[in-house]
């Protein structure tokens, strides 16, 4: 087997494959269908200070290649994982990041602390994505001093490993990229969901109840694959590619074009298998180009 060990900042996983914030739970409920030991890591679904209900259904939407959602970060709050998820998951023989979001600076402080404090959750990952209600709803990822206000605010309460995910809703995602590394991110993920819509010609209405929502899915692909391209040669901390990756040929796509690692997302509602075939996939790659590790194909792309 071909070495498929990668890092990430202080993060040293046993291969590149990870699954997106939002499309595995908390990990557990895949348990029946995968080893989850097998993953390189799974990152648990939005947490925040407090207990949100999300959006008003109908929050989901299938599109053309891709999926539409607008759940709004429903989850029940950073103290009922602490309590009631984490005693479950922590003995799980492989990395458990938690992704953190918030209305204010304050908020991500908060819960970045709370997570700080428990042994078996080596990193985050923030998402600046989320609406800044002191700012008029602005998302905090789409300017660089809002993006770097809340990563220097949390990189001073947050020790272990932090990871930034990163808005493909901007003019230039470098310029935020370089905005998170020099306030103190280990690494940034990228891209989260890009907006988009759905109507009902029949209702003439539109198919989500908040009109707009995160359009994830093979059709983002191309995109994805470009910023994580783009903020490679941009950045020198390391980057963690998703968007769109269904297969282990998406997977060795984003690696060549600078991740390294990534994050399988909307794959797994179609497969829930599919985390465990790309580690395979990339090993069955790795050893039939007879290539030694998975890092030689880090930044690989030959122009």
């Amino acid at each position: 087997m071909a070495d498929l060990n990668v890092n990430i900042g202080a993060l040293s996983l046993k291969n590149p494959v990870m699954t997106a914030s939002g499309t595995f739970g908390y990990g557990e409920e895949f348990a029946d269908f995968i080893d989850l030991s097998r993953l390189g890591g799974i990152i648990v679904k939005g947490t925040t200070l407090h207990h949100r209900e999300g959006n008003p259904y109908p929050r989901m939407a299938e599109t053309p290649s891709g999926m539409l959602n607008a759940v709004g970060l429903q989850n029940k709050g950073v103290d009922y994982f602490i309590e009631h998820i984490y005693p479950r998951i922590k003995e799980i023989d492989t990395y458990f990041l938690v992704n953190v979001s918030g209305a204010s600076v304050e908020d991500y402080v908060a819960t970045a602390e709370k997570i700080a404090a428990l042994d078996r959750i080596p990193a985050i990952e923030l998402n600046i994505s989320c609406p800044n209600v002191k700012e008029g709803g602005m998302a905090f990822g789409t300017s660089c001093q809002s993006a770097a206000a809340v990563v220097r605010a949390v990189r001073a309460a947050y020790p272990k490993t932090l990871i930034v995910k990163l808005s493909p809703n901007v003019t230039d995602i470098t310029e935020i990229a370089r905005a998170v590394e020099a306030e103190g991110a280990d690494a940034v993920s990228l891209i989260n969901t890009l907006l988009g819509m759905a109507i009902d010609a029949q209702r003439r209405r539109p198919v989500l109840s908040t009109v707009t929502g995160g359009l994830s899915g093979a059709c983002v692909k191309p995109i994805a694959l470009r910023m994580v391209w783009q903020t490679y040669h941009a950045v020198k901390i390391p980057i963690v590619g998703l968007g769109g990756i269904m297969n282990a040929t998406d997977a060795i796509e984003f690696l060549l074009a600078g991740a390294s690692a990534i994050e399988v997302g909307t794959a797994n509602f179609i497969d829930p298998q599919i985390s465990e075939k790309i580690v395979d996939g990339i090993n069955e790659y790795l050893e039939k180009n007879h290539i030694a590790s998975v890092k030689e194909l880090i930044g690989g792309l030959i122009l």
